[in-house]
């Protein structure tokens, strides 16, 4: 008896879902979680705020406001274009050049940082929009995840801003080096 149990329990598993799991706790909620889950999207948002915060307040500023605004206008590009993945390599990419650009501690103009931002929100976002698909809750998604950019964003530049030791901003250059070497990784593994 306990093993025809076992055998009907075993048969029946509950749905997969690939893409985004739901939470339970709704759209918005979902759209956080999947930020906060997804690598590829969260280094290089991490990447880009550390960097701009090690730049100071006016390049955390603008960072804070273009990466989500222009990752909204992916999004919603991408909610009206078909599901379709990232690119492995263009992750990569990603990595190698903000992790590079992080541990370098590279003295970027406010233009060049706002022109590196533009490109990976919009990227990121047109594959999270892309991935979402056209439906009732995808805007909700969406949002959720542009609340979530917006806060790590706010939360890591205001961190780095405010480091005055040489030494803690040394370590923040550390961590761009392991995104480097994440990407030098990501990369080996997608040509693989």
């Amino acid at each position: 008896m306990y093993a025809a149990v076992l055998f009907l329990c075993v048969m029946s598993p509950p749905a997969a879902e690939a893409h985004l799991n739901s939470t339970g706790m709704g759209p918005i909620y979902d759209g956080l979680m999947h930020f906060l889950m997804g690598p590829e999207d969260l280094v290089p948002v991490l990447a880009l705020a550390l960097l701009s915060g090690l730049r100071g307040a006016t390049h955390g500023r603008r960072t804070l406001f273009v990466l989500p605004a222009a990752w909204l206008l992916g999004g919603l590009i991408g909610l009206a274009a078909s599901a379709s993945n990232g690119n492995a390599i263009v992750s990569a990419v990603w990595f190698l050049l903000l992790g590079g650009l992080l541990a370098a501690d590279a003295k970027l103009s406010l233009r060049v940082a706002t022109a590196i931002a533009t490109p990976l929100s919009l990227y990121h976002g047109y594959h999270n929009g892309a991935g979402l698909g056209l439906n009732f809750s995808s805007a909700a998604v969406l949002l959720g995840l542009i609340f979530s950019v917006f806060v790590i964003i706010a939360l890591a530049a205001a961190l780095v801003v405010q480091l005055r030791v040489s030494w803690a901003r040394i370590a923040v250059r550390v961590v761009g080096s392991w995104i480097f070497a994440s990407g030098l990784l990501l990369l080996g593994w997608s040509l693989r």
